[in-house]
């Protein structure tokens, strides 16, 4: 049987407003061609998608891990299991969980508070969103409502935890890719002609294979315009994570570093 590729675009609190965004695809040599763009619009169905018989291996755009200074200096255990278990028994919800995180910010010097994981700054010139940081973009929250489900699924995490081996995920960071492509130019969140444009240059890059990862988006024309014209950017985010998906696939572990920290985790492709 084919490996089956997602690509998932996270929400910790999905709606038919924000869906959780899937891209589902399947590698051929260097073609990975996206079968179907599918959306959540509940955590049950998020639930759902892990519970799916493999093989399957999934790009998840959320952190696996939190900074391992964080983590000692609050004694939350000594692997992405228990850390993400301790956090639940501590935590009963996620507004619990932010009170947690301030506590801990406010005995600290500013510009010290919302901390990184060595992965979040591997690429020079971007860096993704601290996992304590769950105001403005939730990435903490996004953290504390997904990881927790993958662990609960028994699925698979390279370098991480083990698992069900039919059903592997890696953490995913489609700003990696966006900006290989365009740099810092804006491409989602907004309607703008700007954004439009950089939306269909990033959709041009994948087509083409001109990225790092040596892989070329199949799209059908319905599904080039979808990502195009979702002003969101949900679903090219999740596009960018299958690519990240299709790559890992392709590699050992995922592709991942032989020292990866435990406790924080990696980036795919990072």
């Amino acid at each position: 049987m084919a490996l089956a590729l997602w690509g998932v675009d996270f929400s910790s609190a999905p709606s038919r407003r924000k869906p959780i965004v899937v891209a589902r695809g399947e590698l051929a040599g260097a073609v990975l061609r996206v079968q179907r763009l599918q959306t959540l619009e509940r955590l049950v169905d998020f639930e759902a998608l892990l519970a799916e018989p493999g093989p399957w291996l999934g790009a998840f755009d959320f952190p696996f891990g939190l900074p391992r200074e964080f983590v000692e200096s609050q004694a939350l255990g000594g692997t992405a299991d228990a850390v993400i278990a301790e956090l639940h028994r501590r935590c009963p919800n996620r507004m619990a969980w932010r009170a947690l995180i301030d506590a801990w910010g406010q005995g600290r010097p500013p510009g010290q508070r919302l901390i990184h994981r060595a992965t979040d700054r591997a690429r020079p010139g971007i860096s993704s969103t601290s996992p304590l940081q769950t105001r403005y973009v939730p990435v903490g929250f996004m953290y504390f409502e997904g990881l927790s489900r993958l662990v609960a699924a028994g699925v698979a995490i390279p370098r991480l935890r083990a698992g069900d081996p039919g059903r592997v995920a890696v953490e995913a960071y489609p700003g990696l890719l966006a900006f290989e492509l365009i740099g810092r130019r804006s491409y989602k969140n907004d309607a703008s002609a700007e954004r439009l444009i950089a939306r269909k240059d990033i959709v041009d890059a994948l087509e083409q294979g001109r990225t790092r990862l040596a892989l070329r988006l199949k799209l059908t024309h319905g599904q080039r315009e979808a990502l195009v014209d979702d002003a969101s950017g949900d679903r090219l985010d999740a596009a960018l994570c299958l690519m990240q998906a299709a790559w890992a696939s392709t590699r050992p572990l995922g592709g991942l570093p032989a020292d990866v920290d435990p406790l924080e985790g990696w980036i795919a492709t990072a």
